[in-house]
């Protein structure tokens, strides 16, 4: 049976619907990764075109949705749309930007950028923002990265703008540009702008969380760190304030009802 959550009449959720995260990965390796930092088991939920690994001790949602910004669009949209969530979450590993980012480091993103997603001119490239079509950027809540940033804190943490891009970088010259167009830039993912579009559909924040596998550039296979990367990424969900980050205020201002699934 389900029930709706109640509102302050200013589209403000209060109750159990508010108490939830969802993180969205691309593949399994990361989904197993993020689940290992988390205490006790998870319980499997049949979600359309996939599933749900609900947490069984910690108000988290696990959702491995594919690879790129498509895929990671649909299914955290699916998952929205079936579940309360106060807070929606792209993480995984990724290639890192030196020096803001050398492997081994954990990103935090306080910008999630659409890198590609426009159109070359004569004058170079021009991204939606600039043609007039809709926007390239999302802002995590600066406060939700604060304390995330706060209890992964150290040497090995960066913060800055991760850049989603359809196809990896694999070349001196396009880490250049991406560098030049992007200043501070500290990760290159595929998923993070897919997430935050769904997740602005719904009224919901997004943060961004990757740790880095290998340096953006030249594609060098030898020189991954992968695996190194995903105990990174146990480690930092392990570090994570979850209970915290899954209470997080919504920005929905729609008073849309909400089902307490």
């Amino acid at each position: 049976m389900t029930a709706h959550a109640v509102t302050d009449g200013q589209g403000e959720q209060s109750g159990p619907a508010r108490a939830r995260l969802l993180v969205v990965v691309a593949v399994a390796a990361e989904a197993e990764a993020v689940l290992r930092g988390l205490p006790g088991g998870a319980t499997a939920l049949p979600l359309p075109g996939g599933t749900l690994h609900r947490a069984e001790q910690v108000p988290v949602d696990v959702l491995a949705a594919g690879v790129g910004p498509a895929a990671s669009a649909a299914a955290a949209s699916a998952a929205l749309a079936a579940h309360p969530y106060a807070l929606a979450v792209s993480a995984g590993i990724a290639g890192g930007f030196a020096p803001h980012a050398p492997v081994g480091a954990t990103v935090l993103a306080d910008a999630i950028v659409a890198a590609d997603l426009g159109a070359e001119t004569p004058e170079g490239f021009a991204d939606v923002t600039e043609l007039g079509f809709g926007t390239v950027r999302h802002t995590p809540p600066p406060a939700a990265v604060a304390l995330a940033a706060q209890a992964l804190g150290g040497p090995g943490l960066a913060v800055g703008p991760v850049l989603t891009v359809s196809t990896v970088t694999g070349s001196a010259r396009r880490a250049a540009e991406l560098a030049a167009r992007h200043p501070g830039a500290a990760a290159e993912a595929m998923e993070g702008f897919g997430v935050a579009e769904a997740a602005a559909r719904y009224g919901v924040p997004a943060l961004e969380l990757r740790t880095v596998s290998n340096p953006v550039g030249p594609r060098d296979r030898a020189a991954w760190r992968i695996g190194e990367a995903l105990a990174a990424l146990e480690r930092a969900f392990a570090a994570l304030p979850v209970h915290e980050l899954a209470a997080w205020p919504r920005n929905d201002r729609g008073g849309r009802p909400w089902l307490n699934g």
